[in-house]
């Protein structure tokens, strides 16, 4: 049993680090296709088809897969120490899951609002959207490791804490921007 929850563990690593470099990437091509809406010249058409083929790409070959990886092989950890779906941690551990899921469901639709002419946001939304999984990740990653033994005043604060920093850095980064942009 050791040996294929190993096995499990070691894909389900596999899957959560393809999952987030393929939701990275995606979202920074998500701000250079909404940047190349505003061009005006035959470069927009060129590059909004090209950056329409990427996204969908890295969400069809690298996202969708290693969803389903982290999935299917987190849930086979589950079936072999199935005592873990008694712990708090796990509970918000799996929240955060499906909150990370939604999201990845939610970039879909970006996909398919760029890929339209109508009104997509700015590139400053799309850099302030990138920030929302690196949020949910570090949530998950210190339950993960600390398991039961977290510190929920710890834990909450620390996540709080990191989403403010975060959040601070994306109004700052977006007023510098905005204002070399003028």
């Amino acid at each position: 049993m050791l040996y294929w929850y190993q096995a499990a563990k070691s894909l389900h690593f596999i899957g959560v680090i393809s999952w987030m470099a393929g939701i990275f990437y995606l979202v920074r091509i998500m701000v250079y296709h909404a940047e190349a809406r505003q061009l005006q010249d035959v470069s927009r058409s060129i590059l909004e088809k090209q950056y329409q083929l990427m996204e969908q790409r890295a969400y069809q070959i690298i996202i969708v897969p290693a969803v389903w990886i982290s999935w299917i092989c987190g849930s086979i950890m589950l079936s072999l120490q199935p005592v873990w779906l008694t712990q708090g941690w796990m509970h918000i551990k799996l929240l955060f899951l499906v909150l990370l899921s939604g999201y990845t469901h939610y970039c879909k639709g970006y996909i398919r609002l760029l890929a339209s002419a109508k009104g997509a946001p700015s590139h400053l939304f799309y850099r302030a959207m990138n920030e929302v999984p690196t949020i949910l990740m570090a949530g998950i990653v210190f339950l993960a490791v600390y398991k039961q033994g977290i510190n929920w005043w710890m834990w909450a604060l620390g996540v709080f804490g990191f989403a403010a920093l975060i959040l601070f850095a994306v109004k700052k980064a977006s007023k510098r921007l905005s204002a070399s942009n003028e």
